[in-house]
């Protein structure tokens, strides 16, 4: 009897501690180097909006922190995540929104309204690398969907909020891998699948497939979509859009010779980010054009970094939100196109990071028409030169990485309520 009394008095307590605790209100967050696992704390705060729950992301503060709604529910999955958070009552969160709110201070509130419905363009067969942003959403566990050139084409994109393009070649010219792999398995049957689809699309070329996937990526940006790309599908889609009435492939990609004259009728007009690049018009070299730095670029591993730029949280809200982290000097790591000349980025793109030395952007964002696009230079932010047929990076061993957070800033970023800039 003695036993059930002191039972019942702890599943008492148990209670008026979830109670009082209820009544702190919110949970607090932090992304600075408190923060145990940053990774996973960004799919913490994406299952707290797809259950329907408003959240506050805090940019400028602590590392840019999240502000839950208090439920035993969220406070169970922090620590079984492993995420650090604080559970504050309405005085202090008042006292840091307030704080916040200063023109003193360079930070701000952003209200994230909605999870984000998110596809990745890739293959759906498996090919010898892996992608930076599937592994992200993966370890996070933010659910994505995989699309590729039949969806695209079939009108699905309207579906989703949020496009990152996989590790691709939107030029028709398979990777460029001709040289080193087109007698291996994976290289043969890409081709093949390429081909059938667009033969199934009534186009001759894979070419000329990828030139239509492309344009309606385009119109999917253009009509309010959020656009991330890694590695070669940054270049790769821009060299398309300057390339769309022009053959700049070999014959062994599409069976007849690029066009001689394919330089010179680049139409720069209809890019996203480059301008006045060079085509590597060589189908035995691993370039594509000197959009990327990979090969000219003299920084040695040990000293390949790039800043992140600091926004004004209350004037620039989305670079600021974009660029959130707990750190502001990030080490670089290489890919297909590691990071993007300055001399040929256009005026009107917004820089985000860089190594100002090397004259190089590694981080890059513009609009177009209602949408928007980021362009992040490199392959994996955790493997400093990844080949073809590496392992995946394990990010329970990287559970704090600055690389990787920029990648899922971009998952979030569609969340965010539009703010007007203050005049």
């Amino acid at each position: 009897m003695e036993c059930i009394k002191k039972l019942q008095g702890i599943i008492f307590l148990f209670f008026i501690f979830l109670f009082v605790e209820g009544k702190a209100n919110h949970l607090l967050i932090p992304m600075d180097d408190v923060q145990t696992n940053h990774l996973k704390a960004y799919g913490v705060a994406y299952h707290a909006l797809k259950n329907g729950y408003e959240i506050q992301w805090l940019i400028n503060y602590r590392g840019g922190a999240f502000i839950l709604p208090f439920t035993p529910e969220g406070r169970t999955e922090c620590l079984l995540k492993g995420v650090a958070f604080e559970v504050i009552p309405p005085s202090r969160l008042n006292a840091i929104l307030s704080e916040i709110a200063s023109p003193e201070v360079n930070a701000d509130a952003i209200k994230l309204e909605k999870a984000p419905k998110i596809a990745v363009y890739s293959p759906k067969e498996k090919k010898p690398w892996d992608d930076a942003v599937t592994l992200a959403l993966t370890y996070s566990e933010i659910p994505y969907d995989v699309v590729y050139d039949s969806e695209i084409l079939d009108g699905k994109l309207k579906d989703y909020d949020w496009l990152h393009l996989h590790h691709e070649d939107f030029t028709g010219q398979l990777g460029k891998f001709y040289r080193g792999y087109r007698h291996l398995d994976w290289y043969k049957e890409e081709e093949r699948v390429n081909l059938l689809t667009a033969q199934k699309y009534g186009y001759p070329k894979i070419s000329d497939l990828k030139k239509a996937v492309v344009r309606t990526i385009r119109d999917y940006v253009s009509a309010g979509g959020f656009m991330f790309a890694m590695c070669s599908a940054t270049d790769t889609y821009d060299i398309a859009l300057a390339a769309m009435n022009v053959d700049i492939c070999a014959s062994m990609f599409d069976g007849d010779p690029a066009d001689p004259d394919a330089q010179e009728k680049l139409d720069f007009s209809k890019t996203f980010a480059f301008k006045d690049f060079k085509l590597e018009m060589n189908p035995n070299v691993y370039e594509y054009s000197n959009i990327d730095v990979t090969d000219t670029r003299k920084l040695s591993e040990r000293d390949d970094y790039f800043s992140l730029f600091e926004f004004s949280a209350k004037w620039d809200p989305v670079p600021t939100m974009l660029c959130q982290n707990h750190v502001n000097v990030i080490k670089g790591f290489m890919g297909q196109t590691t990071a993007f000349n300055k001399d040929v980025i256009k005026s009107g793109v917004l820089i985000m990071g860089e190594n100002k030395v090397a004259n190089e952007a590694r981080y890059i964002h513009g609009e177009y028409g209602k949408g928007t696009w980021t362009f992040y230079g490199g392959h994996d932010p955790e493997d400093y030169q990844h080949f073809v047929g590496d392992a995946p990076t394990e990010l329970d061993l990287h559970k704090q990485s600055p690389g990787y957070r920029l990648i899922l800033n971009n998952v979030l970023f569609p969340a965010a309520k539009k703010k007007q800039h203050k005049t």
